[in-house]
């Protein structure tokens, strides 16, 4: 088989780094490689031609997750006329939703990364990428009243609690008891 262009490998290495972005946020980190090529569309061979290791690109993976969070928080903000306070409420209601719970892949790193991330050493580049994006996520979620850290522990408890007992009734009622508090203190 012919080598690719330069522009077909660099379209390559992006559909690899947003695939495993989203399987790495459903599935945890410990997905295959075999099965991260696979989803992407490539053959299993070909991942060591972008990558060095497979640390390298969790921490690819882990800092385009980032980026997309970052890029819904300005979108937010436009789309409520550069209104903070009613961008960071629609962000709350639609992160304690069910259809954020029930849609890992595409939601919050904060989240869904959390367990593999503890478990990463503390020199990991991953680690040092998710830790700077709980930060800025914190800070973005500060108000004048309310503290931005407790906000997010609120959002991320309640999200990981309705997506383990998913399901039930409970983890509907865990997702709007969360929404209720955060709006009550905002």
């Amino acid at each position: 088989m012919g080598r690719v262009s330069q522009a077909q490998a660099e379209e390559n290495r992006r559909r690899v780094v947003e695939t495993a972005s989203h399987l790495f946020r459903e599935r945890g980190t410990h997905v295959s490689v075999a099965d991260l090529m696979k989803a992407a569309g490539l053959t299993h061979g070909g991942f060591y031609k972008q990558f060095a290791s497979k640390e390298a690109l969790i921490d690819e993976a882990t800092a385009h997750a980032f980026a997309e969070l970052t890029r819904r928080h300005r979108n937010g903000l436009e789309q409520h006329g550069e209104r903070r306070e009613a961008a960071q409420r629609a962000l709350i209601d639609t992160y304690l939703s069910p259809e954020h719970r029930d849609s890992p892949a595409d939601g919050c790193p904060v989240a869904a990364l959390a367990t593999d991330m503890a478990r990463e050493g503390g020199d990991q580049e991953a680690r040092r990428i998710y830790t700077e994006g709980v930060g800025d996520f914190a800070q973005w979620l500060t108000t004048e009243d309310q503290d931005g850290i407790t906000r997010l522990c609120t959002m991320f408890g309640a999200l990981v609690l309705a997506r383990a007992t998913s399901g039930s009734p409970l983890s509907d009622e865990i997702l709007s008891t969360a929404r209720a508090a955060l709006a009550a203190g905002s």
